[in-house]
């Protein structure tokens, strides 16, 4: 099992902290409110909690916290991610939904993996899966996609390790640079959540024919 740190304590930090201490998984949660990350951790059971700006315990460190803010949380830890596998979940969607607050030929985890030590490996993960289906998992026998890209191939087999762990398919779709046609499809479920689902109940997937 794999040892994660888990930088946030929002809806989706809850939801893979949950899932990963049930499948076996060292937990430790990490936020800039020490109380409010105690409260989660106690909710959850099982999880440490870690000091914000310190090194953190996990080999895998999720960055579960907004686009906005994520590539100043990875410049604040600075050495501290040396050699230390960093997932990114975010989306960097624009406020109007028109596009991504990233330069065109770039992604949300290329601007973080700039931002990170030369020697961490930036793995984009889970980022096109809602944060209350992750928390209840495969349904209906149907397994929950996760897609992740990453230059580090040692990186992507220890973050599918990950997912696997959680009762969750990895997919792996390439470099890092493949972060961008992730986050397009992250943009394609806001899309479809305005436009005709209306709601946010639903996952994509593949389906594998034959």
């Amino acid at each position: 099992m794999s040892s994660i740190s888990i930088i946030g304590l929002g809806n989706v930090a809850r939801a893979l902290a949950a899932r990963a201490l049930a499948g076996g998984n060292a937990v430790e949660i990490i936020g800039r409110d020490p109380a409010k990350a105690k409260e989660l951790a106690a909710a959850l059971g099982g999880a440490a909690v870690g000091t914000a700006g310190t090194a953190p315990a996990g080999d895998i460190v999720v960055l579960a916290v907004p686009y906005a803010g994520a590539a100043a949380v990875v410049r604040e830890y600075g050495d501290a991610l040396r050699d230390k596998i960093i997932v990114d979940i975010t989306n960097p969607v624009a406020p109007d939904l028109q596009g991504f607050v990233v330069p065109d030929d770039s992604s949300g985890a290329q601007e973080i993996a700039k931002a990170a030590p030369d020697d961490a490996h930036v793995v984009k993960a889970f980022n096109t899966v809602f944060s209350h289906v992750l928390a209840a998992g495969p349904a209906e026998d149907r397994p929950l996609d996760v897609f992740i890209a990453g230059d580090d191939a040692q990186a992507k087999a220890r973050v599918s390790a990950f997912v696997e762990s959680l009762g969750l398919r990895p997919w792996d779709t390439g470099e890092l640079f493949m972060a961008r046609a992730l986050e397009n499809v992250g943009l394609l479920e806001l899309g479809l959540m305005n436009h005709s689902v209306k709601h946010t109940n639903f996952s994509l997937g593949i389906t594998l024919l034959g």
